[in-house]
């Protein structure tokens, strides 16, 4: 079977002034043109009932930054920043000290910028698109396989599908993270972070749902997500924290990739 090759698959985004403003930005850039490359963590793909199919495809974290300043590179306040691109529109996560904290977009005309930004790429971006190599794979069938697998170093991706009674849902991901027992033959990933959907939306608006999680499986049945929400630490303070963890009957596979 054919798995994505997470090493060489990526999510870009261009910005060049002297043809639109930026619309994500949240300082005045040194340079008018930039081109993000952003290596990818996950891709989701969902389909209906009624021929919907939709991948979105999320991007590693990074930090807010000016690209090709001399000094003081690191804005302040300073934020996660990941990408989640859809067909046509994007939502872009940030997350500072605290949650709910918002930052000033450049030039100030446009408002502060939310936590969670959605907007269509076309308009906020010169040019962007996902790049998505795929390679050879062998599913790995027991937990002899799976075990010696992780033993020899082999470059592992896991599937896990869930579904509800609209909604099929396919996630992709590199397995960064796995335990490995070769006495009891067990196994056990915890990894991520992946997308995890929220199948109550509908099509127009599943990428504004999109949340965060680690995934952990240690059979083909089931899978145990830790979610990051907004979670308290004092009164009137929240930060975001893998904190609420979510189990999902799932069809799991690991799949040895080709190198």
């Amino acid at each position: 079977m054919e798995v994505v090759d997470f090493s060489r698959s990526f999510l870009l985004f261009r910005t060049d002034l002297q043809k639109k403003p930026s619309q994500t930005a949240s300082h005045k850039a040194p340079f008018s043109l930039n081109n993000a490359r952003v290596v990818l963590d996950c891709v989701c793909r969902i389909e209906d009932r009624d021929g919907y199919i939709e991948e979105f495809a999320l991007g590693a974290s990074c930090k807010t930054e000016q690209v090709g300043a001399e000094k003081d590179i690191w804005l302040e306040p300073n934020g996660d920043f990941k990408p989640i691109y859809g067909r046509e529109r994007f939502l872009i996560l940030k997350a500072f000290d605290v949650a709910g904290k918002t930052v000033q977009l450049y030039p100030p005309s446009q408002g502060e910028q939310p936590e969670r930004q959605v907007g269509v790429r076309d308009e906020a971006f010169d040019d962007s698109r996902v790049d998505i190599l795929r390679t050879e794979g062998q599913v790995l069938k027991s937990p002899e396989e799976v075990v010696n697998a992780v033993l020899a170093n082999e470059p592992l991706v896991a599937t896990t599908q869930l579904s509800n009674s609209r909604y099929e849902v396919t996630l992709e991901y590199p397995v960064k993270t796995i335990n490995a027992n070769e006495r009891d033959w067990v196994y056990q990933t915890d990894t991520g972070p992946v997308l995890l959907p929220n199948l109550e939306l509908d099509p127009e608006e599943l990428i504004t749902g999109m949340e965060l999680a680690y995934s952990a499986f240690n059979c083909p049945r089931w899978t145990e997500f830790i979610v990051r929400v907004p979670t308290p630490i004092a009164e009137g303070i929240s930060v975001h924290h893998y904190s609420n963890p979510v189990r999902w009957d799932a069809h799991n596979r690991i799949i040895r990739r080709s190198v």
